[in-house]
């Protein structure tokens, strides 16, 4: 029970999360209407997702000083739920825009909006993480290329979801320096599930990478004890 403590607050916050965001009250926002409640949603993703690479780039850096394939495998799966997340953070994204934003823009400049490019250029250089890794049979230097490769991939985040967005015109809420979520675009009400959301996602993520580095860990038992 100690040790599943957070498994147990991942489920109470996520049913609290669901139920919030569907039957709470929420501020009439202009355009926005009711799809404001993706905001639970489709912004927590992004918080998971940059949670997971975040510890996949650690665990790059820890396989690169220690050798230990054990770290690898966190890293690799880490990664993989982040991804995972990140394609569930544009498509919600993706999907809330063509209900607003098509009142104002056409279809081609939603499909030109800055962040949602960066978005898709940043995952797209972290599906090229996972064909790297499937291209090079030798388990050492796999890893090791991988390691590398995933500092890359980290550091390509900022530019593509955060700096080039904010130096271009921007369909996103928010003005001057295009914030991704303006503190003025919720209130207390919507901060009472926002912050749970929030937590309650990234506890999901993790669930799920640690999950899937024990079934790697019970697959590579024979390796990992050479």
């Amino acid at each position: 029970m100690r040790k599943s403590w957070w498994k147990i607050a991942c489920v109470v916050l996520l049913v609290y999360t669901v139920i919030g965001g569907l039957l709470f009250r929420v501020p009439a926002r202009e355009i926005l209407g009711e799809t404001i409640r993706n905001l639970y949603f489709h912004v927590a993703m992004w918080t998971v997702m940059f949670t997971l690479f975040t510890v996949s780039v650690v665990y790059g850096l820890k396989y690169l000083r220690t050798q230990n394939l054990r770290d690898d495998i966190y890293a690799v799966n880490f990664a993989k739920t982040g991804i995972v997340f990140g394609v569930l953070g544009y498509s919600t994204g993706f999907m809330w825009a063509s209900y607003t934003w098509t009142e104002y823009a056409t279809n081609t400049q939603i499909f030109k909006e800055p962040k949602l490019l960066g978005t898709a250029i940043a995952l797209l250089i972290y599906f090229a993480y996972m064909v790297l890794r499937g291209s090079i049979p030798d388990l050492d230097k796999r890893a090791k290329i991988s390691a590398v490769y995933s500092i890359f991939a980290y550091a390509m985040l900022f530019p593509t979801l955060y700096i080039l967005p904010r130096m271009m015109e921007s369909l996103h809420p928010g003005s001057q320096g295009n914030p991704a979520l303006n503190p003025n675009d919720s209130d207390p009400r919507m901060q009472m599930v926002m912050l749970p959301a929030f937590v309650g996602w990234t506890l999901l993520g993790v669930w799920i990478a640690t999950l899937k580095v024990r079934l790697d860990l019970i697959k590579e038992k024979s390796i990992l004890n050479a």
